[in-house]
């Protein structure tokens, strides 16, 4: 098996963070989730590019690089939500305000990369095939009608993820994540779906569930991730949930890894709606 050049420049670095990191060595030991996580997605983008002949950097570049700026405005979102909920906050982070808000972008930027590459791999290793091309996918989108009529569900859906969302703007509370990190697959989904883009609930009405249960492993996966390579950083989270707050793997409590599964979905759908409003190229097909 013949690995792409980039395969192997996320080896090295992944490995030469871990190690620097470990040994506190500057600026690894700073900055080790975004090297971390730059290393990771490489490196899964060289395995996928072997087993598909296809990948976001090799065949979807500019997507990619779009992927990666919106990534940054939708982890902000959240992190606007915890100005409310406080749920985490950051320590050991650079002085130097340039530094930070660089480190800041750099790290969201992985956020969004990390769960869709992750996902596409699980969806090889579960045995998932693509079918046809996917520039020819993208274009019969743009010509198809929409073919998706809203149930009655649908804008029950819309209703309940706009007010889950609504709820912790107007009464703030640290035990309010779960609405937060729930609310835009209900609100954003079902408007997918619509707009005759992916979607959840397209994928349900046709009977298939491989991209759901991709995303929610990768979700448990990309968690543990983000938690491990965050342990021994020295700018790290350190997070304040209230609910067996005490009880914890790594920095995260517990209960707080059934998050990320919802977490991923909630990214899926979020960067779909962002992709239909302001990406005019070729798509690539998410997590299948």
């Amino acid at each position: 098996m013949r690995f792409p050049v980039h395969f192997w420049i996320g080896v090295v670095t992944l490995a030469l963070s871990e190690g620097a990191m470990l040994a506190h060595v500057e600026p690894f030991w700073t900055w080790h989730t975004p090297f971390a996580w730059t290393g990771y997605i490489l490196i899964l983008d060289g395995i996928i590019y072997t087993k598909r002949r296809s990948s976001w950097l090799t065949r979807h570049f500019r997507e990619f690089v779009f992927l990666a700026a919106v990534s940054i405005p939708l982890w902000v979102v959240f992190e606007g939500y915890n100005l409310l909920i406080k749920n985490w906050y950051y320590v050991n982070l650079p002085e130097n305000l340039v530094l930070r808000y660089f480190g800041y972008a750099w790290a969201f930027a992985t956020v969004s990369p990390g769960i869709f590459q992750t996902a596409e791999l699980v969806a090889i290793l579960r045995g998932g095939r693509r079918t046809g091309s996917i520039e020819a996918d993208t274009e019969s989108r743009r010509l198809l009608r929409v073919d998706y009529e809203l149930a009655t569900a649908d804008y029950v859906s819309v209703v309940f993820g706009a007010a889950m969302l609504l709820l912790p703007i107007i009464w703030p509370s640290p035990y309010l994540a779960a609405p937060v990190f729930l609310g835009f697959i209900f609100l954003l989904d079902p408007i997918n779906a619509w707009s005759g883009d992916d979607s959840l609930l397209r994928d349900f009405r046709n009977g298939n569930y491989e991209r759901v249960t991709n995303l929610v492993i990768a979700g448990f996966i990309c968690g543990g991730l983000w938690e491990f390579w965050n342990f021994w950083a020295r700018a790290k989270w350190i997070y304040t949930v209230p609910i067996v707050g005490n009880v914890k793997i790594f920095e995260m409590p517990v209960l707080g890894y059934f998050g990320f599964p919802p977490f991923a979905l909630e990214c899926f759908a979020m960067y779909v709606f962002t992709r239909r409003l302001f990406w005019r190229g070729s798509r690539r097909t998410i997590a299948v």
